[in-house]
């Protein structure tokens, strides 16, 4: 996985809308979070979240304890400036995932599209561990990555292309797999990418 540096750049050339994954209303992270009844007081950490939307809507939907881990200060503080007075209920944390030292427990992990720009053993391998250190006992991990049909580079980027069975016996030593879907994205320009969703519970 590239620096923080890399990113920020991407972020620093691009508007919200110039990038491939802007999504105004991620429909399909709302409808998996829906079905897992949270509490609006349980803790919730979007990985990789950026300047995604999904923010928003979780504030909408009257959830309280968000956090926002980025790898990129820059998106963070886009992020901040979207949200104006209510940035202030949010926790931002400017971190490489792979890296992340989590000082609490979450009842939602969410990624959309981060976990796919990890492409060797070790970063893999760090990320479970984090995820699992971080995600409470009973908890839940939602995680969204490019599919076998979806592109193989991202943001110039090689990425990791997985299927719904890849992505269960991935996180099958920590997690029950309690749904899974598959989703094609239209890009800000009117292309499509495919993309695999797979909703998990700690055990």
């Amino acid at each position: 996985m590239v620096d923080s540096k890399f990113w920020d750049n991407v972020y620093d050339k691009k508007s919200e809308k110039e990038v491939s994954w802007y999504q105004d209303v991620p429909a399909k992270s709302l409808e998996l979070i829906a079905e897992l009844n949270l509490s609006l007081e349980d803790a919730i950490i979007d990985v990789g979240g950026g300047e995604s939307h999904l923010v928003d809507h979780l504030q909408s939907m009257g959830f309280k304890d968000i956090s926002i881990l980025d790898i990129s200060s820059l998106a963070l503080e886009k992020t901040k400036a979207r949200l104006g007075e209510n940035a202030n209920k949010v926790k931002f944390i400017t971190s490489d995932v792979t890296k992340f030292k989590p000082s609490e427990k979450y009842m939602l992990w969410h990624d959309r599209a981060t976990f796919h720009f990890l492409t060797s053993k070790d970063a893999i391998e760090n990320y479970l561990d984090i995820a699992n250190q971080a995600i409470a006992d009973g908890g839940y991990l939602i995680v969204s990555t490019f599919s076998k049909t979806g592109p193989e580079k991202c943001s110039g980027l090689q990425v990791s292309q997985y299927s719904e069975a890849d992505l269960k016996k991935m996180f099958e030593k920590h997690f029950t797999n309690i749904r899974c879907l598959e989703d094609t994205h239209s890009t800000p320009w009117g292309s499509t990418q495919n993309f695999v969703y797979c909703g998990f519970k700690k055990r």
